[in-house]
């Protein structure tokens, strides 16, 4: 009998997520030569690309380019795509098995950190992740709701995902309609009355998680005009240091950027503003009589030097009062648990070494199993960043098809593993059927001089791939 991975035997693998991490095992996967390898793809909703559809900025419309290589990948006959096929719903670890050598988990982060003080359960307390998801069309969270008419709104963190919600919170209507945000979110968003948004950062400015090109975009709203604090554009004597020592371009330029946004005060030039604060922690949201947000205090922090040579920030003595009515949180996204997987509840992902889910007790590695990205390692790096962390799984994967560590699916064919999604799961969405919705969104747009216009629930997307289809036959 000829061994697995050969043109008669394929290496038969199931990667479940379909964002980044999940594109790129299957790119790694393809391109190394050792081995012939077909690849099942399972994803919760009908359509592909995770957290590039429904995390990055409808502003972004150049960095949802990397699209493009997914699509190349998913054209490839040893790819097959099953959307609107959930795992631990339609299929379990024990079906997969059935079918598969080897199962790779890539599911991102579905849950976020919180910040843990008195007040946090009120009413316009939000996560931004959620936020993002809304204005993004996700059919999670296109039921919320967000009180836009309040004036006043805070930003906890100062990462990317936290100028994001900035940016988006203080656009005009013109501005949102060059992009793909979900009509309702535009709408909302359009009609807003937040005129002042405050970014909380805990850390100092050269501290600051966000990128360059990030934070250079909010000093070109068309209505917004950014304001950090001169007492707050001081780096500290430690921060200085830092830089002086270990200079990068990266912090230099960022550095410089916010230099050019210190002032007093708002020039009045522009209707909204946002204020960039540093070295400044949320402590309590404050509640009016109906129980909404109306306030967080806030305390100064200072910065101190670790055993391990970091530079971390601890409280002053020193508070102070913000009138906000609505808050969102940009901490941090988190994992959430898988059926039949080992998982770290502290560090909020699947037990694992380099992508090999491993047993929590003994360390050895569970046989045919494996992650990849935020699932793997949390919610760290940018979209690229996805690359070569795949690449270290699919090492692990190929070093384990050496050794002859497999799964041994007791029907591995295709048809077979088809038959099983089909019974499970009639109203699966293969690739050629998102990408009619694809096109249907794309037209959509076009008519409303956008890139695009989105479905925003499942329904919607079968209904439409329903009568498309039928108007063909």
């Amino acid at each position: 009998m000829a061994s697995i991975g050969t043109a008669e035997r394929p290496l038969r693998v199931a990667v479940i997520g379909s964002g980044p991490a999940g594109f790129y095992t299957v790119e790694h996967l393809f391109r190394q030569k050792t081995y012939t390898v077909q690849v099942d793809m399972f994803e919760r909703l009908p359509t592909p690309f995770g957290l590039v559809r429904y995390g990055v900025a409808p502003d972004h419309q150049k960095i949802k380019n990397v699209t493009r290589i997914y699509e190349k990948l998913a054209r490839r006959p040893e790819f097959r795509f099953f959307g609107n096929v959930e795992y631990g719903r339609h299929v379990t670890l024990d079906d997969l098995r059935r079918h598969y050598h080897q199962i790779v988990f890539a599911t991102g982060t579905q849950g976020d950190r919180k910040l843990g003080i008195p007040g946090e359960e009120l009413q316009g307390f939000h996560s931004a992740r959620e936020f993002v998801a809304w204005y993004n069309g996700h059919p999670d969270y296109a039921h919320l709701t967000f009180d836009l008419s309040k004036e006043l709104v805070a930003v906890v963190g100062v990462g990317n995902v936290a100028v994001d919600v900035c940016r988006i919170l203080l656009k005009t209507r013109e501005e949102l309609l060059q992009t793909d945000i979900a009509d309702y979110a535009l709408e909302a968003l359009a009609n807003s009355n937040v005129r002042e948004v405050y970014m909380l950062g805990r850390r100092g400015p050269a501290q600051a998680a966000f990128t360059p090109p990030e934070i250079k975009e909010l000093g070109e709203l068309a209505d917004a005009e950014v304001v950090v604090l001169p007492d707050e554009a001081e780096l500290d004597e430690l921060s200085r240091r830092a830089v002086e020592e270990h200079p990068d371009k990266e912090t230099l330029r960022k550095l410089e950027i916010l230099r050019g946004y210190v002032r007093e005060r708002p020039s009045g030039a522009k209707r909204r503003v946002l204020y960039l604060r540093f070295l400044v922690s949320p402590v309590e949201a404050h509640a009016n009589e109906a129980g909404e947000v109306d306030g967080l205090k806030l305390v100064r922090n200072e910065l101190y030097m670790t055993e391990a040579g970091t530079l971390r920030p601890r409280a002053t003595e020193q508070f102070e009062e913000i009138p906000v009515q609505l808050v969102f949180r940009s901490i941090g996204y988190r994992g959430a648990p898988l059926p039949g997987l080992p998982f770290h509840e502290r560090w909020g992902v699947i037990w694992n070494k380099k992508g090999r889910v491993v047993d929590p007790e003994s360390g050895e590695p569970l046989t045919g199993l494996y992650c990849a990205g935020w699932i793997k390692r949390g919610a760290t790096g940018v979209i690229g960043t996805n690359k070569p962390d795949a690449l270290e799984t699919v090492e692990c994967m190929v070093e384990d098809v050496e050794a002859g560590r497999l799964l041994d699916p007791d029907a591995p064919d295709p048809e077979a593993a088809e038959c099983f999604v089909r019974e499970r799961q009639p109203n699966y969405v293969s690739f050629e059927d998102w990408k009619i919705i694809d096109r249907l969104e794309v037209e959509r747009g076009k008519a409303a001089g956008r890139p695009r216009v989105k479905f925003t629930s499942v329904e919607e997307m079968l209904e439409a791939l329903r009568r498309e289809k039928a108007a063909v036959r």
